[in-house]
């Protein structure tokens, strides 16, 4: 009989830890939301190394990734291709709405210049090229992005353009877009490429020379020096019909 009140005893003890510790993260987790403003409909950070979420809002909100999608479009490329590869710009590669770099079909350019079209002038023309040299098919590189994010830890992303341009059922939540930028983070040709402020693409047969910029302000100073950060990684692009805004990071040298 005492053991029997003893372990009613300890059961609602434990119920009461339980109900007061769910009823303390959510105001913590409320304080945060009104310590943090922000416009987007989701937003979350992450530390690096552990993945530790420091903020959080709507994380696992499904939305559409626009531009933000060339994050693992470049990672894919990084692993599956090599910076010296030669693509030629097929004809569906040519005339992609939106951004771009310009190029033309038949032009031949390194997977190098692509990618820091795709990074830097946010090329959803580049996009498409890279798809198809790495994955054959710009349907077949979807898949394999999808794949790759799911390897992530990924659980509601999915990848049906290489570029981000509007399509329907292509979409990804702020958590797991900070995964994949996470992920991407860890290679350093890629951290090479998007904190390079200005990259020169040579001509070609076809095409005259490009001089692309970052368009982060935390590390181009082609507009203002305003928010220039030395310690700054990233590039930063947004997209009015996107909720999900900003992929910055920034890494200091111990």
């Amino acid at each position: 009989m005492k053991d029997r009140f003893f372990y009613r005893v300890r059961r609602l003890f434990l119920f009461a830890c339980c109900a007061a510790l769910t009823l303390l993260n959510g105001h913590a987790r409320a304080q945060e939301e009104k310590l943090i403003e922000t416009s987007a409909k989701a937003a979350v950070l992450i530390e690096k190394n552990t993945g530790r979420v420091l903020y959080r809002r709507n994380e696992e909100t499904a939305l559409p990734m626009a531009s933000t999608t060339k994050v693992m479009t470049a990672l894919l490329a990084l692993e599956e291709g090599q910076l010296d590869d030669v693509v030629t710009v097929s004809r569906n590669a040519f005339g992609v709405p939106g951004t771009s770099i310009y190029l033309s079909e038949g032009e031949k350019l390194t997977l190098r210049d692509l990618l820091y079209g795709l990074m830097l002038a946010s090329g959803n023309d580049a996009a498409v090229a890279i798809a198809e040299h790495i994955g054959g098919s710009v349907d077949a590189f979807c898949r394999r992005m999808t794949e790759r994010a799911a390897e992530l830890g990924c659980q509601n992303t999915v990848f049906l353009s290489p570029n981000g341009l509007p399509t329907p059922g292509h979409h990804t939540t702020a958590y797991d877009l900070a995964l994949i930028a996470r992920e991407a983070i860890k290679n350093n040709t890629f951290r090479q490429i998007i904190s390079t402020s200005r990259y020169d693409l040579g001509a070609t047969d076809k095409s005259e020379p490009l001089a692309m910029f970052n368009h982060h302000k935390m590390i181009c100073a082609n507009r203002t020096r305003q928010y220039l950060y030395k310690n700054a990684i990233g590039r930063l692009r947004w997209d009015i019909r996107c909720s999900i805004r900003q992929i910055p990071s920034t890494m200091r040298e111990s």
